[in-house]
C-alpha cells in the first residue's frame, strides 16, 4: 500500500477484528482514521494500540451505534461538520448470528446492522464523499451471502427466525447494495466508487456462541485453523487501496473455497448479481430507514 498521507478514512468498528487492523494499516501509511465504535472506551484502546505500533498516526474516534439511526445521524452530523472531506468509508461493523431481537428502530438486529444501519450511514455521508475526487465506499459482505435469499415478506422475522440465515440474508443484502450504489454513482456520473470484500473465514471476535463468547479451546482451535484478523483485513486494505480498481469489484481471499489466502478478484453468487432484487432491497432500504440518497 502505496502513502495516503491527508487522506481520511472512517471504518466502523474499527476497534476490533479485521476493522481494526484495516484501521492499522490506514493509520500506518498516512491517512487520518476516524473509528466509528459503539464503546468509546474501548475506541480509545484501540487508538492507544495503533500508536504503539504509529506513533505519529492521526487516529480519532466517534461514537456510532449502527443499530440506531438517531445515533447514525448524530455521527453523520458531527463528521460533516468537522471534516471537509471523505476519501474512505470502509461498512464493516456488523452482528453474527445473535437470538432474534432488533434494534433501536425496531428492525431485525442483523438486517438492521449489518445492512440498514451502513445504507443509511453511507446516505448521510454521501455529500462528503461525492466532493471528495476519488472516494471509495468498501463494505464487507461474507462467504455466508451464498445461497442466501432476501426474504422480503419477512425481514423482521415474525413469520420464523433462524440466525445464520439471517446473518447469509444480511450479507446478501451488503453485496446487493455494494453493487447497486455503484450503478447509481457511475449513473450519475460522479467519481465516487462502490467496492464490495470479504474477509474469507478470520478468528475474529465475531464468532461468539449465542451472545456469549466461545469458549478458550474453540478460540485457539480457531485461530490455527482460520485466517488471522491480520490476515482476514487484506481483502479490505487492497479494496480501499488499490489504483485497478473501477466500482463494483468483490475482493477475496485467493485461497481454496476463499477462505483464506491473499485478496483477489471474485464472483460473487449470482443472488448478488440481480438487479431487480438490488432495486427492490434499495427502495425498501429507503422506506425503512427514512434516507434518500441525493446523487445530484
Amino acid at each position: 500500500m502505496i502513502s495516503m498521507n491527508g487522506k481520511t478514512a472512517i471504518v466502523t468498528g474499527g476497534n476490533s477484528g479485521i476493522g481494526f487492523e484495516a484501521a492499522k494499516a490506514f493509520a500506518g501509511r498516512g491517512f487520518r482514521v476516524l473509528l466509528a465504535v459503539r464503546r468509546i472506551g474501548k475506541g480509545h484502546d484501540a487508538v492507544a494500540r495503533i500508536q504503539e505500533n504509529h506513533p505519529d498516526a492521526r487516529v480519532d474516534v466517534q461514537e456510532l451505534d449502527i443499530a440506531d439511526l438517531s445515533s447514525i445521524r448524530a455521527f453523520a452530523e458531527h463528521v460533516s461538520t468537522r471534516y471537509e472531506k471523505l476519501d474512505l468509508l470502509v461498512n464493516n461493523a456488523g452482528v453474527m448470528t445473535p437470538p432474534l431481537s432488533q434494534t433501536a428502530d425496531g428492525f431485525e438486529l442483523q438486517f438492521g446492522s449489518n445492512h440498514l444501519g451502513h445504507f443509511a450511514l453511507t446516505g448521510m455521508l454521501l455529500p462528503l464523499l461525492k466532493n471528495t475526487p476519488d472516494s471509495r465506499v468498501v463494505t464487507i459482505s461474507s462467504l455466508a451471502h451464498r445461497n442466501a435469499s432476501i426474504d422480503f415478506d419477512n425481514l423482521d422475522g415474525a413469520d420464523g427466525y433462524r440466525p445464520m440465515q439471517f446473518y447469509g440474508q444480511s450479507k446478501l443484502a451488503n453485496l446487493l447494495f455494494a453493487k447497486e450504489l455503484d450503478r447509481r454513482l457511475k449513473a450519475h456520473g460522479l467519481e465516487t466508487i462502490s467496492i464490495a470484500c470479504h474477509p474469507g473465514i478470520s478468528a475474529t471476535n465475531l464468532f461468539k456462541i449465542g451472545q456469549k463468547d466461545a469458549p478458550e479451546f474453540l478460540k485457539k482451535l480457531a485461530g490455527k485453523l482460520l485466517q488471522t484478523p491480520e490476515m482476514g483485513a487484506l481483502p479490505t486494505i487492497y479494496a480501499a487501496t488499490a489504483p485497478n480498481l473501477t466500482g463494483g469489484e468483490y475482493i477475496g481471499p485467493d485461497g481454496k473455497g476463499q477462505r483464506k489466502g491473499y485478496p483477489t478478484l471474485e464472483r460473487p453468487d449470482p443472488a448478488a448479481l440481480d438487479e431487480k432484487t438490488a432495486e427492490r432491497l434499495w427502495n425498501v432500504s429507503e422506506e425503512m430507514t427514512g434516507v434518500v440518497y441525493d446523487f445530484s
